[in-house]
Protein backbone atom coordinates (compact mmCIF):
# COMPACT_ATOMS: atom_id res chain seq x y z
CA UNK A 1 0.00 0.00 0.00
CA UNK A 2 1.81 3.59 -0.80
CA UNK A 3 -0.75 6.40 0.92
CA UNK A 4 -0.61 9.86 -0.78
CA UNK A 5 0.17 12.50 1.02
CA UNK A 6 -1.20 15.89 -0.60
CA UNK A 7 0.78 18.13 1.66
CA UNK A 8 3.58 18.50 4.42
CA UNK A 9 2.02 17.77 6.99
CA UNK A 10 -0.03 14.69 5.72
CA UNK A 11 3.56 13.03 4.48
CA UNK A 12 4.92 13.56 8.44
CA UNK A 13 1.61 11.94 9.71
CA UNK A 14 1.61 9.09 7.24
CA UNK A 15 5.35 8.47 8.17
CA UNK A 16 4.17 8.18 11.80
CA UNK A 17 1.70 6.12 11.18
CA UNK A 18 4.49 3.12 9.69
CA UNK A 19 4.47 3.48 5.88
CA UNK A 20 7.53 2.35 4.22
CA UNK A 21 7.04 4.74 1.77
CA UNK A 22 5.03 7.25 -0.20
CA UNK A 23 3.51 8.75 -3.93
CA UNK A 24 1.87 11.73 -4.26
CA UNK A 25 -1.06 12.87 -5.40
CA UNK A 26 -1.62 15.10 -8.18
CA UNK A 27 -5.30 15.86 -7.50
CA UNK A 28 -4.86 16.09 -3.75
CA UNK A 29 -2.04 18.72 -4.43
CA UNK A 30 -3.85 20.68 -6.59
CA UNK A 31 -7.21 20.82 -4.86
CA UNK A 32 -4.93 21.51 -1.66
CA UNK A 33 -3.94 24.98 -3.50
CA UNK A 34 -7.30 26.07 -4.92
CA UNK A 35 -6.70 24.47 -8.56
CA UNK A 36 -8.23 21.88 -10.52
CA UNK A 37 -6.52 17.93 -11.43
CA UNK A 38 -4.33 18.64 -13.93
CA UNK A 39 -4.07 22.45 -13.49
CA UNK A 40 -1.02 22.98 -11.49
CA UNK A 41 1.87 24.10 -12.84
CA UNK A 42 5.46 22.32 -13.69
CA UNK A 43 6.97 24.96 -11.08
CA UNK A 44 3.74 24.51 -8.45
CA UNK A 45 5.04 20.53 -8.92
CA UNK A 46 8.62 20.52 -8.67
CA UNK A 47 8.49 23.08 -5.06
CA UNK A 48 5.56 20.16 -4.02
CA UNK A 49 7.68 17.09 -4.70
CA UNK A 50 10.94 19.22 -2.95
CA UNK A 51 8.92 19.57 0.24
CA UNK A 52 7.25 16.56 0.53
CA UNK A 53 11.26 14.52 -0.19
CA UNK A 54 12.00 16.40 2.53
CA UNK A 55 9.64 16.28 4.92
CA UNK A 56 9.75 12.41 5.69
CA UNK A 57 12.42 9.61 5.59
CA UNK A 58 10.67 7.72 3.24
CA UNK A 59 10.95 7.35 -0.36
CA UNK A 60 8.58 9.16 -2.47
CA UNK A 61 6.91 8.02 -6.13
CA UNK A 62 5.44 11.04 -7.88
CA UNK A 63 2.68 11.18 -9.74
CA UNK A 64 3.65 13.83 -12.35
CA UNK A 65 0.60 13.94 -14.52
CA UNK A 66 1.59 13.55 -18.64
CA UNK A 67 5.35 15.20 -17.54
CA UNK A 68 4.00 18.44 -17.97
CA UNK A 69 4.58 18.22 -21.51
CA UNK A 70 3.68 17.42 -24.88
CA UNK A 71 6.64 16.74 -26.53
CA UNK A 72 9.28 13.89 -25.79
CA UNK A 73 12.40 15.87 -24.99
CA UNK A 74 9.90 18.17 -22.98
CA UNK A 75 8.79 15.65 -20.72
CA UNK A 76 12.14 13.95 -20.75
CA UNK A 77 13.55 17.49 -19.22
CA UNK A 78 10.86 17.86 -17.05
CA UNK A 79 10.98 14.51 -15.47
CA UNK A 80 14.83 14.92 -14.53
CA UNK A 81 14.32 17.99 -13.43
CA UNK A 82 11.44 15.96 -10.85
CA UNK A 83 13.86 13.27 -10.09
CA UNK A 84 16.71 16.25 -8.86
CA UNK A 85 14.01 16.90 -6.09
CA UNK A 86 15.37 13.92 -4.46
CA UNK A 87 12.24 11.37 -5.96
CA UNK A 88 13.67 7.82 -6.42
CA UNK A 89 10.40 7.18 -8.11
CA UNK A 90 8.06 9.06 -10.90
CA UNK A 91 4.74 8.05 -12.64
CA UNK A 92 3.85 9.92 -15.72
CA UNK A 93 0.28 9.10 -17.63
CA UNK A 94 -1.05 9.02 -21.00
CA UNK A 95 -3.61 11.11 -20.35
CA UNK A 96 -4.25 14.81 -22.31
CA UNK A 97 -6.76 16.39 -19.84
CA UNK A 98 -8.49 17.22 -23.06
CA UNK A 99 -11.73 15.37 -22.76
CA UNK A 100 -12.07 15.36 -26.84
CA UNK A 101 -8.82 12.99 -26.90
CA UNK A 102 -8.42 12.20 -23.64
CA UNK A 103 -5.43 9.98 -24.49
CA UNK A 104 -2.10 10.98 -26.08
CA UNK A 105 -1.07 8.56 -29.00
CA UNK A 106 0.87 5.02 -28.25
CA UNK A 107 3.51 6.29 -30.52
CA UNK A 108 4.01 10.01 -28.92
CA UNK A 109 4.06 8.59 -25.39
CA UNK A 110 6.31 5.91 -25.81
CA UNK A 111 8.77 8.24 -27.46
CA UNK A 112 8.25 10.22 -24.53
CA UNK A 113 8.92 7.68 -21.99
CA UNK A 114 12.01 6.57 -23.58
CA UNK A 115 13.27 9.99 -23.49
CA UNK A 116 11.93 10.15 -19.89
CA UNK A 117 14.21 7.27 -18.84
CA UNK A 118 17.30 8.36 -21.12
CA UNK A 119 17.27 11.41 -19.14
CA UNK A 120 17.39 9.69 -15.82
CA UNK A 121 20.12 7.44 -16.60
CA UNK A 122 22.13 10.23 -17.96
CA UNK A 123 21.74 11.29 -14.23
CA UNK A 124 22.57 8.57 -12.50
CA UNK A 125 19.70 8.45 -10.28
CA UNK A 126 18.53 5.17 -10.69
CA UNK A 127 14.82 6.57 -9.78
CA UNK A 128 12.50 4.06 -11.18
CA UNK A 129 10.43 5.27 -14.16
CA UNK A 130 6.68 3.90 -14.57
CA UNK A 131 4.12 4.72 -17.16
CA UNK A 132 0.61 5.16 -15.89
CA UNK A 133 -2.50 4.22 -18.53
CA UNK A 134 -5.42 5.44 -17.97
CA UNK A 135 -7.21 3.97 -20.82
CA UNK A 136 -9.32 2.23 -18.62
CA UNK A 137 -10.72 5.55 -17.09
CA UNK A 138 -11.77 7.15 -19.90
CA UNK A 139 -13.56 4.28 -21.69
CA UNK A 140 -11.12 3.45 -24.01
CA UNK A 141 -9.39 0.04 -22.70
CA UNK A 142 -6.51 -1.30 -24.39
Amino acid sequence: MLPNPWDVGSAKALQHLGFKALASTSAGFAWSIGKADNRVTLEDALAHLTALCGAADLPVNADFEGGFAHKAEKVAANVARAVKTGLPGCRSRDSTGDAAKPLYERALRSSASRAARSAIDADNSGALLTGRCEGFLVGQPI
